[in-house]
């Protein structure tokens, strides 16, 4: 009877328990989307232990005790980029059982996997698909971007598929929210374990059955046994990854069955390897590949279709040089007029004159009048300091509206095919500086975030790379908001101080980036990139999309606005910054040729670059504290003198420790240098920007 009771209260915890759902596929495939649409905003994103791979992870919406998990693209199971090992590992490692009851839902079972294809490239979704039924791990197919397909001529028998699959298949419109419903319903009664599609030849298919047999025999502890049947566990796909020296699967073995355990399938791998020309990674892919293709034969049929001319003829001038060229500077000139002349200085001077200068600061001065307290009340509404003017206002009123324009503009680019072209058309010169053209994807993004361009150095596929990339972002990229306050700034001043700013952040990060490549040890990988066509961004999704990010981007930004304003007005107070003035003005002052004042405007970018720009842009409104020279040079400083908090965070994390402040030692001795020469240079040759 009291076995009965233990095994009850068992099963009512294991009901009451969050299950999982590990949304993987390709990269670029509307897999973020997918999972943005079933969770909302209400999401974490959260390190993966032993890692520095990021998964998001939220609940999912309307069905109560299923979570999502966003993992990183893939291509093979059979990797080294640590993010594709991330989503191979959450299914294969035994250690994802216990790591994920630590990424803060409370989820202790993977109850299976959406994947998430590209359905007008399907030949590689069906590929991976057909890796991971080998983990016999319940799976849901769903075709994405079925939108894009009728203009190509394709069209897919989603019932066959899911007859030679072994699992069901739906389809999406994920940017438009079609098909998110039909997704979340089959999330919860249709995910099925589908067929294993491959015959391996006959040695791996020993290899694969001897392994499975010394792995079954050996006796588990009671718990371990408990925790892989839950995880409806098997070793097909250990027994895959062992045949070709995987790390993880090696890591496994050791920690669940022994060294000794380990050492014989090392010595068993090594008896079937000594006759094998072809490596096992090589051969067992080639056979995920041709499987994939005899499927794509059966399920996929094309019909001719009448080509745009123009989309066509415009994708092939956009990577020749002599017509890409001239397409890219229009296209850098275009982004200059919506963002810096419309946006940062039409929309920002309309909603700062008008809107919080004409109406909202004096409503407020007005209600915080009646505070007792003169300090509280200059806490909240001191012109310099202020919470309210120099902290909120001045991120809703500056930073908002240019940020919006930026991912607008950025959203077509992506939106419209432009981005892998440019790529293609980059390749050469980002050659010259140790990276291939898929460089191109983080050097842009650090034109919005530099925190999430570092993030995404990670598609890049050495170490090198990755450590070249994060120096030149830290070295000379604004991010949008000073990028915004630059347009600002620069619109008003002769062209000549727009020449002066922007040649010397380009032309020293092609010369730091040249020497860089050659001190750095390690070798660039060619470029592999898929051109997908040139079409007409849907306008109403881009708009969503830049939408979305500023959501999320001024969530995280006010509150260390806030903080931000509170430190300094503190600091301020208690006479810090007087002495850290001081202190300071010998290399500011007569080195930089800057007013004592920009040392508020770089403790500010050290706390969050946005902080640095809406307190810059601050003291100009005040008016005669810069010249228009020492406002180039205070550009230039600001740009690469410190990284703000986040980011130094993430490039600690990224490149670690003893990189990330090789790094910034780097930049900031760099900065100094570079300032104080543009400094006593102009003024060596009487060039005032006048």
């Amino acid at each position: 009877m009291r076995n009965t009771t233990r095994d009850a209260t068992r099963e009512q915890d294991a009901n009451s328990r969050m299950r999982g759902v590990a949304i993987v596929g390709n990269m670029c495939v509307g897999k973020s989307t997918i999972f943005a649409k079933m969770c909302g905003t209400d999401t974490k994103s959260v390190n993966y232990p032993g890692t520095t791979v990021s998964i998001s992870a939220g609940a999912i919406k309307g069905i109560d005790g299923l979570a999502a998990f966003d993992t990183p693209g893939t291509c093979s199971i059979f990797t080294h980029n640590e993010d594709e090992r991330v989503s191979r590992d959450f299914f294969l490692s035994f250690d994802r059982i216990k790591k994920i009851k630590n990424i803060g839902l409370e989820n202790d079972r993977i109850e299976g996997a959406l994947l998430v294809a590209d359905a007008k490239n399907l030949k590689r979704s069906l590929a991976l698909a057909i890796q991971y039924a080998e983990y016999s791990v319940p799976m849901l197919f769903n075709l994405n971007m079925m939108d894009e397909i009728d203009s190509r001529g394709i069209e897919i028998d989603l019932k066959r598929l899911s007859e030679i699959l072994g699992v069901d298949v739906c389809s999406s419109i994920a940017t438009e929210g079609v098909g998110i419903k039909e997704i979340k319903a089959k999330l919860t009664t249709s995910m099925r374990i589908p067929n294993k599609l491959i015959k391996y030849p006959q040695k791996i298919e020993e290899f694969i059955r001897i392994t499975e047999k010394l792995l079954s025999q050996y006796e588990l502890k009671d718990e371990l046994k408990d925790e892989i049947k839950e995880a409806n566990y098997n070793y097909r796909g250990i027994a895959l990854l062992l045949l070709v020296a995987d790390k993880s699967a090696e890591n496994y073995i050791k920690n669940i069955f022994g060294e000794e355990v380990l050492n014989q399938l090392k010595d068993l791998r090594f008896e079937y390897q000594k006759s094998e020309n072809t490596p096992y990674n090589i051969l067992i892919t080639n056979l995920f590949n041709k499987k994939a293709e005899e499927i794509l034969k059966e399920v996929q049929q094309l019909r001719e279709v009448k080509k745009s001319v123009f989309t066509e003829r415009l994708g092939h001038w956009c990577m020749q040089v002599k017509t890409g060229v001239p397409i890219a500077i229009v296209v850098i000139y275009v982004m200059y007029i919506f963002i810096g002349v419309f946006s940062a200085t039409y929309v920002v001077d309309m909603i700062n004159d008008k809107f919080f200068s004409g109406i909202i600061i004096p409503f407020c001065n007005k209600l915080f009048s009646f505070l007792p307290s003169p300090f509280i009340r200059d806490m909240f509404m001191d012109a310099d300091f202020g919470i309210l003017p120099a902290g909120v206002f001045l991120a809703l009123g500056l930073v908002l509206p240019v940020l919006f324009c930026f991912y607008i503009f950025f959203g077509v680019l992506e939106d419209s095919g432009y981005l892998p072209r440019l790529s293609f058309l980059l390749d050469k010169v980002l050659q010259k500086i140790g990276l291939n053209g898929k460089g191109v994807v983080p050097l842009i993004m650090g034109l919005s975030c530099v925190t999430m361009a570092v993030l995404t150095t990670r598609m890049l596929d050495t170490k090198k790379e990755r450590t070249l990339a994060t120096f030149l972002l830290l070295l000379g990229f604004p991010c949008a908001p000073v990028l915004g306050l630059m347009f600002i700034i620069l619109g008003r001043m002769p062209f000549t101080a727009t020449l002066a700013v922007f040649g010397t952040l380009s032309l020293q990060v092609l010369v730091a980036g040249y020497f860089a490549n050659k001190l750095l040890f390690g070798k660039r990988t060619p470029l592999l990139l898929e051109i997908t066509p040139m079409r007409i961004p849907h306008m109403w999704s881009v708009i969503k999309r830049a939408a979305l990010r500023v959501y999320f981007f001024m969530k995280e930004a006010i509150p260390i606005f806030i903080f931000a304003s509170v430190v300094l007005f503190l600091f301020q107070r208690s006479g810090g910054l007087a002495i850290l003035e001081n202190l300071l003005k010998p290399v500011v002052g007569n080195l930089m040729g800057l007013p004592e004042k920009s040392i508020q405007v770089f403790i500010k970018t050290m706390i969050r670059k946005e902080n640095g720009a809406t307190e810059l842009k601050h003291l100009i409104a005040s008016g005669g504290v810069y010249t228009n020279l020492q406002l180039v040079v205070n550009l230039l400083a600001m740009t690469f003198l410190l990284p703000c908090l986040n980011t130094f965070i993430v490039v600690v994390k990224e490149r670690g420790p003893k990189i990330a402040l090789a790094i910034v030692s780097l930049v900031m001795i760099w900065a100094i240098i570079i300032s104080s020469a543009v400094n006593h240079t102009c003024h060596i040759f009487g060039i005032t920007f006048m």
